[in-house]
């Protein structure tokens, strides 16, 4: 078989299955031309998610003719210097987004790309390839800058079409890209429309707070702590949330390297240890990290999509941001674990102990007493304590003291420890832990963990019946979210009703939701839809219906669960207890943790020295 050279054509598709692998890739290209051509306003245009049309228009220095002619030539770029031109550091030294000088006619060769760009004090011009081939090229009428239109990407090349999503996931995809690239430069205006609809405005002279913010949550302003460290060099910016805001995927973790975005499983490693022991597993930080480093110290040429670095220190760049981050997160001091919203400080204000269970109503699932059952009027215990007993029986009748390190009049004796194998509820610890007699030692339950638990077997339970149950709202909620994560949540509206949670879209970026499921109670609406939205973004299409609903009832579970913090009473751990030991898979949580412990009376008296 003879050697032989490949076409130029087919040189360029090879070239783009490396460079463009979807329309984010392309426009991610296109905006990064611009910015390094020193605009201050980029407007992109995207039709059917960008497979249709792409459309990048910027006010910076244009190009004449003849650089428009080159640009489309492979390997030819203008961000070598030419001082740098034939020198062993070129690559190395290179400060701009782009310096390959593959892009443009990569896209030229798998879609019918138009270039129209125009020099300040000079005529513009246009000029358009159709799949590798030119065919029209001619005066054009624009200001000052370059339009960039990509059309039918991929249209001529099936075998790579067929692999690209749907239009609504590359939209996301796009939206995602450009997103990162204005976060990276404040001083820059953005625009971004897709199918003649405002998606994203970025307005210029922002400072790098407040462009995170507005092209994230806005609520991340005073839910973050500012990053300023610099070290040998290194200089380790940007901003980075408390711990107790945070998001179920990792996909709101933004990083940049000398202006560019990033995705790098170092950096990703290093925020993981920087959060460690401050979040759990399931959860994820929301961060925006800006990293410059001496052009020297890393190498941008990995891959041509340019999304990967490798630096010639990695160690000291990981302690850089671990250590930046535990900086800023121990500066925040009581912020980062004590100070809540103020909605869920009003949720924890004590209440009027003559009111706070005036309208409770007993629960057959944690086995309360019926209404109506007398109080205790005289306790025996009490009997020999001046002044107790009066205490005891001027209390109202539908009050029940809550266990606050002193006895608990009981409805009823305490079960026999050695019926039981969880044993019985004799305490809380810190409002989190169950403290349970059993016959053979002591049991500490995490009570968040082992309600969560219960409570996703019940909704597995409901689902083999059919669908679980659902509460109707009195008044819809509606939940504001990116459009991205409302596609995603209508997409499964089906998948989500059988579970009880009944959704509507509200607008471009809003959710309504008219029903929860009723076994989550008083569930948070807001909170719930958003990390459902969070975990189908992580969500493999290749997953079965079933696992899908696994899923999703495993967050719904978490967020109808006994909250570590709450008090119960002795009858509800003891409830808790009883349920557990009757229900599969109570021993772990859903996310795997123990949901209890045992501490057998051998281990006990080795505490104590007795043996």
């Amino acid at each position: 078989m003879s050697i032989r050279r490949l076409p130029e054509h087919l040189v360029n598709r090879i070239a783009a299955g490396e460079v463009v692998e979807r329309p984010a890739s392309a426009l991610k290209e296109l905006v990064e031309n611009a910015i390094d051509a020193g605009a201050s306003r980029i407007a992109v245009v995207l039709s059917d998610g960008g497979l249709a049309r792409i459309e990048v228009a910027d006010d910076g220095c244009g190009m004449t003719p003849a650089d428009m002619a080159l640009a489309l030539e492979r390997h030819a770029t203008s961000k070598l210097p030419d001082a740098l031109v034939g020198e062993e550091g070129a690559i190395e030294n290179v400060t701009t987004m782009g310096f390959r000088g593959e892009a443009l006619p990569s896209i030229a060769s798998v879609a019918r790309l138009t270039i129209e760009s125009r020099v300040r004090d000079a005529e513009g011009w246009a000029r358009v390839v159709d799949n590798g081939a030119v065919v029209r090229e001619g005066p054009a009428a624009l200001p000052p800058g370059t339009r960039v239109i990509v059309e039918e990407l991929f249209g001529r090349v099936p075998a790579r079409r067929k692999f690209l999503r749907s239009a609504r996931a590359e939209y996301a995809a796009c939206l995602d890209s450009v997103r990162r690239l204005a976060m990276a430069r404040p001083d820059i205006a953005f625009t971004l429309e897709h199918d003649g609809r405002r998606a994203l405005a970025a307005s210029q002279a922002e400072d790098r707070p407040a462009r995170v913010a507005a092209l994230t949550d806005r609520a991340l302003v005073d839910n973050a702590v500012p990053i300023d460290l610099e070290r040998d060099g290194l200089v380790l910016g940007g901003v980075a949330s408390l711990p107790t805001y945070n998001r179920g995927v990792a996909d709101h973790q933004y990083l940049f390297v000398n202006g560019r975005p990033v995705r790098d499983r170092l950096l990703m490693g290093a925020i993981r240890g920087a959060y460690a022991e401050m979040l759990p597993r399931d959860r994820h930080a929301v961060v925006a990290l800006f990293l410059d480093v001496p052009a020297s110290e890393v190498d941008v040429n990995v891959h041509p999509a340019k999304t990967e670095v490798r630096f010639r220190d990695p160690a000291m760049v990981r302690g850089l941001i671990v250590s930046g981050l535990r900086r800023a997160l121990d500066a925040a001091g009581h912020r980062s674990v004590q100070r809540p919203s103020d909605a869920a400080l009003a949720m924890w204000r004590a209440e009027d102990p003559t009111h706070a269970f005036s309208d409770r109503q007993p629960s057959e699932s944690w086995g309360l007493p019926p209404q109506g059952s007398p109080f205790l009027t005289e306790t025996p215990a009490f009997a020999g304590v001046t002044g107790m007993g009066s205490l005891v029986r001027d209390r109202p009748t539908f009050f029940t003291a809550p266990p606050a390190a002193r006895a608990e009049p009981a409805w009823a004796p305490p079960p026999d420890t050695g019926a039981h194998p969880l044993g019985v509820a004799r305490g809380q610890v810190a409002k989190t832990y169950i403290v349970a007699e059993a016959e053979d030692g002591l049991v500490l339950v995490d009570q968040h963990a082992a309600h969560e638990r219960l409570v996703l077997e019940r909704m597995r339970a409901a689902l083999v019946g059919g669908r679980v149950a659902a509460q109707a709202l009195l008044i819809p909620e509606v939940v504001e979210l990116d459009e991205p994560a409302c596609d995603r949540l209508e997409a499964r509206a089906g998948e989500l009703a059988e579970l009880g949670l009944e959704l509507e879209r509200f607008g471009p970026a809003a959710m309504l939701v008219r029903a929860t499921p009723a076994l989550l109670g008083q569930a948070d609406p807001s909170g719930l839809v958003t990390d459902l939205a969070d975990e189908l973004a992580a969500f493999d299409s290749a997953l079965s219906l079933r696992e899908r609903l696994d899923a999703v009832a495993g967050t719904m579970a978490c967020h109808g669960s006994v909250r570590a913090g709450r008090i119960l009473s002795v009858a509800e751990m003891n409830a808790l207890l009883r349920e557990m030991e009757v229900t599969p898979h109570s021993g772990q949580c859903n996310h795997g943790r123990p949901t209890w412990v045992k501490l057998a009376h051998g281990d006990i008296e080795r505490l104590f020295g007795r043996r």
